[in-house]
């Protein structure tokens, strides 16, 4: 009984009621009456002062420091209390309070960082041992045959080596795509910019690229004004390789005889540039995602297309470089946008 927040304030109020008898029985003129009375109300008051002390300041924190503990100690921090909530409580165990859901909070999150990052892992192995093991049995298909007696036929033996050149350049190309993602998280990669032209960047890459749009009869457009200005305060290589491989996307995923539109525009102190096809588009639930490493919205069909699945990554590195950022949108059936800012230099 006593170990409950009724029990001792009971206790407690008996005592006071107690005490206030006995001194009143030292008046006197204290009659039984008088004595009844202020017996009756000094346990009243004491009890009911008492009863929300202990139950709402003291028993009632005590609890919800146990049910904490308890949780931390079978490690579910799903359902822990927010810390703001006891700021509205004026207990004097407020701050241990405090203190142990503040724990309890960083804690959840450091648990919900590590699975998040155990899962990338997994999903990351998963899908570099994929990409690695694509284009190395293919290259390990066509020199085993050749080293099966194919090498003697010359035609046979050309043609081979030429794909299994193919798939090691791919190799290659995946290794070093993979070390400049890497070099450019952890800033090893640094940022030189320089005052330039964003037109004449863009222009280079669509003569670069037409070559590869004209196969599928498809045709680049490039929209500006001509009387406006769009130099620029960028790395120059870098923001090319972003240009780059914006255009050759909106290429390789567009529709045969489609259309290829760079927008370019100055506005007061910046410029935007988009690109935009009229292909298939990208599905609502995979736009979270593209910027991925390794994420493939057709995972077949981009395969036979080439590419690594890491040039979107890089691009979202680029511009955050550049402290700016990457955006699409999109329309299933119609085509995407992806669009891009940086500073205008005047």
């Amino acid at each position: 009984m006593l170990t409950t927040s009724r029990g001792i304030s009971l206790v407690l109020s008996i005592a006071i009621a107690a005490l206030t008898v006995a001194f009143l029985l030292l008046l006197d003129d204290a009659t039984p009456a008088l004595l009844l009375v202020a017996g009756g109300i000094s346990f009243s008051v004491a009890y009911i002062l008492m009863q929300v002390t202990l139950e709402f300041l003291i028993f009632k924190e005590i609890s919800n420091i146990y049910s904490v503990l308890e949780k931390i100690q079978k490690k579910d921090y799903s359902s822990i209390p927010d810390k703001n909530e006891s700021l509205l409580s004026i207990s004097p165990l407020r701050k241990i309070n405090k203190t142990i859901n503040t724990y309890a909070q960083a804690k959840n999150k450091e648990i919900e960082t590590l699975q998040k990052n155990a899962e990338f892992r997994r999903e990351f192995i998963a899908d570099i041992s994929h990409e690695l093991k694509t284009p190395i049995f293919a290259a390990q298909g066509y020199i085993h045959t050749l080293l099966d007696g194919a090498v003697d036929d010359k035609s046979v033996r050309l043609k081979f080596l030429k794909r299994a050149a193919k798939s090691l350049n791919a190799l290659d190309k995946l290794v070093q795509d993979l070390l400049t993602l890497n070099q450019m998280e952890s800033g090893v990669i640094k940022f030189h910019f320089e005052t330039f032209d964003l037109k004449e960047i863009i222009h280079e890459v669509i003569e670069e690229l037409e070559h590869k749009a004209a196969k599928r009869d498809m045709l680049i457009r490039f929209y500006y004004d001509k009387e406006k200005s769009y130099l620029t305060f960028a790395d120059k290589d870098k923001i090319f390789r972003v240009c780059q491989n914006l255009i050759s996307n909106a290429i390789k995923y567009n529709n045969d005889g489609g259309e290829v539109e760079v927008h370019l525009k100055a506005q007061k102190n910046h410029i935007t540039v988009e690109v935009k096809d009229n292909g298939k588009g990208i599905p609502p639930e995979d736009l979270k995602r593209i910027f991925e490493r390794f994420y493939r919205v057709e995972k077949s069909r981009s395969r036979e297309k080439g590419g690594t699945g890491l040039g979107l990554a890089i691009v979202k590195h680029i511009l955050e470089g550049h402290k700016s950022k990457i955006s699409v949108s999109s329309t299933v059936g119609k085509g995407s946008i992806f669009s891009f800012e940086l500073p205008l230099e005047k």
